[in-house]
């Protein structure tokens, strides 16, 4: 997926390290790995969700994330920066920084090449570990489709794929909907 910057560590020497770091790094069992950045289709598609969250959002108990909240999947052994990260009720924070999120209710990747198995794979079986989680949408970048998977119990999850235009993806967890036309507005699929 992407180089490793730094030899195994503790999850303490990550977190300190992070803190201090000018570039995002994950942690993913000892292994400190550097994020690359993002593409202009990437950073369109996730400021629009954001934002069409963030207007649903306002006058309920829920605070949404973009990019820089690190979620903590399992506390010695997974952090990790979701592209958008709603938590509902009571967000709870590892500690005093307020800069690692330990109850997401809902998680949101914008799929890079390099990344794309990873997310559908590793990480999403890491992310299916957090109690809180209750919806992972997956959304391409290079067309208009989205996998919406929803928790119905422990070990089951459901599996929406959407590619269609005109529809409009309920977010039951947040008692919100995303239209696939708002998702990828002013998204050029033709360039880059």
């Amino acid at each position: 997926m992407i180089a490793h910057s730094h030899p195994k560590a503790s999850a303490q020497e990550y977190l300190d390290l992070e803190r201090q770091a000018q570039i995002k790094s994950e942690y993913i069992d000892g292994d400190i790995v550097a994020m690359t950045g993002a593409s202009r289709r990437h950073n369109l598609i996730s400021l629009n969700i954001a934002a069409s969250l963030h207007s649903q959002l306002r006058s309920r108990p829920c605070e949404i994330y973009m990019g820089d909240m690190r979620v903590a999947v399992d506390r010695a052994e997974f952090y990790t920066y979701p592209d958008i990260v709603v938590a509902c009720e009571d967000p709870q924070f590892l500690d005093a920084e307020l800069d690692t999120l330990l109850n997401p209710t809902l998680i949101v990747e914008v799929l890079s090449p390099s990344t794309a198995s990873y997310d559908r794979g590793e990480k999403f079986s890491r992310y299916r570990q957090l109690p809180s989680l209750q919806e992972y949408l997956i959304v391409a970048q290079d067309t208009s489709a989205l996998e919406h998977y929803r928790k119905q119990s422990q070990r089951e999850w459901i599996l929406v794929d959407i590619v269609d235009w005109e529809t409009l993806v309920d977010l039951p967890s947040i008692q919100c909907q995303l239209a696939m036309r708002d998702i990828y507005e002013k998204v050029n699929f033709d360039a880059e």
